[in-house]
């Protein structure tokens, strides 16, 4: 690989990585309370800590981001509109949950939207998988994870109607 594309390369995933991020970053905004919040909630025992979700999200935007980098790096924007828009709107719907859930406490909004988002993601990992496998195979943690905050999600609104009513 030459200079030039390698460079061009490093552009274009930083691009990707800052976009992925800045989404991250717009659902953290909403989250300024979380731990504090997640702490008054009535969870059930499998809910995880409040220390994992940090580490746990920061791995899985980046997963993200890579895979996005990929499928654009084998078909371009132009040739995978629909491929790299789908991620973009899973994009935007993840960072609305933060805000539904942490920033507003609205459980049944938060409940129905990581529904949708969960779909959006299942799509975007599909669309993926054709376009380039590994980069369907890198959105794999994320829709396990999405599962599980989506079970999550509704056991925390059903325990706490008075908190997430």
């Amino acid at each position: 690989m030459n200079t030039h594309r390698l460079a061009d390369n490093i552009k274009h995933l930083a691009g990707w990585l800052l976009v992925t991020f800045a989404a991250a970053a717009l659902g953290t905004w909403a989250s300024q309370d979380a731990p504090r919040f997640y702490a008054q909630l009535d969870k059930p025992d499998w809910a995880p800590p409040a220390g994992v979700f940090g580490p746990a999200w920061t791995v899985l935007y980046l997963l993200m981001a890579i895979a996005a980098f990929l499928v654009w790096r084998t078909r371009g924007f132009s040739t995978a509109p629909r491929t790299l828009g789908l991620y973009l709107v899973q994009l935007a719907a993840n960072a609305l949950w933060s805000w539904l859930f942490f920033g507003w406490h609205l459980g049944a909004a938060a409940f129905a939207e990581v529904l949708v988002l969960w779909a959006l993601i299942l799509a975007t990992t599909v669309a993926f998988w054709k376009a380039r496998r590994i980069a369907g195979i890198l959105l794999l943690p994320y829709l396990a994870w999405v599962t599980y905050a989506s079970a999550l999600t509704f056991a925390c609104w059903q325990r706490n109607p008075q908190l997430l009513g």
